[in-house]
């Protein structure tokens, strides 16, 4: 049994917007009250400029509604990247290099002070 890969998605909320005419995201905000939905400028801002992590059915129930589009179209379901991890530098390893953490300030030297 193979493990599935991690996905992860594309939101096209802009480009349907632009696609009915709609270049501000202030266009979407009455649309979107006229359907029940009470959202803030800075609200809607964010869900047009912005990927959602949690988005309420309602929500986008009325996005699909205003757009007059499928939700495969607002929602592109991609694999996900995987991480890229740090790379270290050719030899670094041998020769006991333990990073930046290897790295100490000197203390300062106070000269000419009387005590």
């Amino acid at each position: 049994m193979t493990m599935p890969s991690k996905l992860d998605y594309r939101w096209h909320l802009r480009e349907l917007m632009a696609k009915q005419g709609m270049f501000s995201t202030t266009a979407l905000q009455p649309l979107l009250v006229e359907r029940g939905i009470n959202l803030s400028t800075s609200q809607v801002y964010r869900l047009v400029t912005e990927k959602p992590e949690r988005l309420s059915m309602k929500v986008l129930m009325a996005l699909l509604d205003i757009l007059g589009c499928a939700m495969d179209e607002l929602i592109e379901p991609v694999a996900a990247a995987a991480a890229a991890r740090p790379r270290k530098a050719a030899g670094a390893e041998l020769a006991g290099d333990a990073g930046v953490g290897s790295f100490r300030p000197k203390r300062a030297r106070i000269s000419g002070v009387d005590s």
